[in-house]
């Protein structure tokens, strides 16, 4: 349908169409008073006679003009040949004008059988070549300006596809880097596991079990795009209670969560390949262990995320083989731009994470307490 009668959202919207709709009527007002000029002074048809011939002529030329846009539909300008769209339109122009003429024949013939308008037909009848150059020259412009919706309506149709490319692209990216990040710690988990088997079978079931209630908490954050820090938080206490049963007490958990920044969203399982580096890189490399501390507080209409780790200084670099920051840093940058930062700073005995994003409340807040996040009081022990 004429995108001034109908659309697809027309249904939701339908004063829009019907102002649309208004405003190229409107848009005749000029074309009716030139016409009414044309035929009241040059031909000598007189005001009363002239408005009341063009009036309703040009009301149903205007809605008679609208037909232009199927013939534009049908005859597309970047694909047909330059001869096919000069005779397709040429010849529904001289169609559209001469029937045009008849109307105005007609409507001539009708007001002259009234006796205040007597010979008025006859009057018009020499003025018919002038009014079906007009019309012509009108369904001309008509074809014209047709041809301009339809690109500017093609336009913001290749736009809408490149958003929405754009968009299915970064979800397939955000997809693919979390899918990455529960075989990553599964792989560390099961080497444990395996470890544990043949100095403490006890143990070894134990974190066989935690794992398992860690990985079905993950199916379900991993699902969403975002979630409150809470819930990002109870996930790290699953978490922690597995590396728990590998390290003991040589692993200690400092958490200083802000009350309002529990209710703050992010993307699911942004915080835990962090904590994961902070203990195989940190507490693993220590032979009295050593301390994760966590830090989160809103401010400012921004969420600021911490995550600190003992670290040996004379200990060999680690060998860069997995994902860590550079799948967390990659996350944000995918679904923030450069609305969110990361930054990792070394010291002698420290290493820090920091995250600053756009903070996205929720509602429902919940206290966390540190307890929630030490493990090693309340695990399987």
């Amino acid at each position: 349908m004429h995108p001034l009668l109908t659309r697809a959202t027309a249904t939701r919207m339908p004063e829009r169409t019907t102002s649309r709709l208004g405003l190229y009527l409107l848009s005749w007002t000029p074309i009716t008073a030139i016409l009414i000029y044309v035929m009241a002074k040059p031909a000598g048809l007189g005001w009363l006679n002239a408005t009341l011939l063009v009036v309703p002529l040009c009301l149903i030329y205007g809605f008679v003009c609208l037909s232009a846009w199927y013939s534009c539909k049908a005859a597309p300008i970047q694909t047909t040949l330059p001869t096919r769209l000069f005779l397709t339109h040429t010849v529904a122009a001289v169609i559209v004008s001469l029937l045009w003429v008849e109307v105005a024949k007609l409507i001539a013939y009708l007001l002259s059988q009234i006796h205040a308008f007597q010979g008025l037909d006859q009057k018009f009848a020499p003025q018919a070549p002038l009014l079906f150059a007009a019309g012509f020259l009108l369904y001309s412009l008509a074809i014209a300006s047709h041809y301009v919706i339809l690109e500017i309506e093609e336009s913001r149709a290749a736009q809408a596809r490149v958003l929405e490319t754009s968009i299915l692209a970064r979800d397939a990216e955000l997809k693919a880097l979390k899918a990455q990040i529960n075989p990553h710690f599964l792989f560390n988990s099961l080497n444990s596991i395996s470890a544990l088997t043949s100095i403490d079978a006890a143990r070894a079931r134990e974190m066989c079990i935690l794992l398992a209630d860690f990985l079905r908490m993950t199916l379900g954050l991993g699902e969403k795009a975002l979630v409150p820090l809470r819930e990002e938080m109870e996930l790290l206490q699953r978490f922690l209670a597995i590396e728990k049963v590998r390290f003991g007490e040589r692993l200690h958990v400092d958490a200083h969560i802000e009350t309002q920044a529990q209710t703050c969203l992010l993307p699911p399982l942004l915080l835990q390949p962090l904590v994961e580096n902070a203990i195989i890189h940190g507490v693993a490399t220590l032979r009295d262990g050593g301390t994760v501390r966590l830090a989160a507080e809103c401010s400012g209409g921004r969420l600021h995320l911490s995550v600190e780790n003992s670290v040996d200084p004379d200990a060999p670099a680690p060998r860069k083989s997995g994902l860590g920051l550079a799948n967390v840093r990659l996350r944000l940058e995918a679904r923030y731009g450069k609305d969110a930062t990361l930054r990792a700073t070394a010291e002698e005995e420290l290493f820090r994470v920091t995250i600053s994003l756009p903070a996205e409340m929720t509602e429902g807040p919940k206290q966390a307490t540190e307890e929630e996040l030490a493990p090693a009081k309340e695990a399987r022990a």
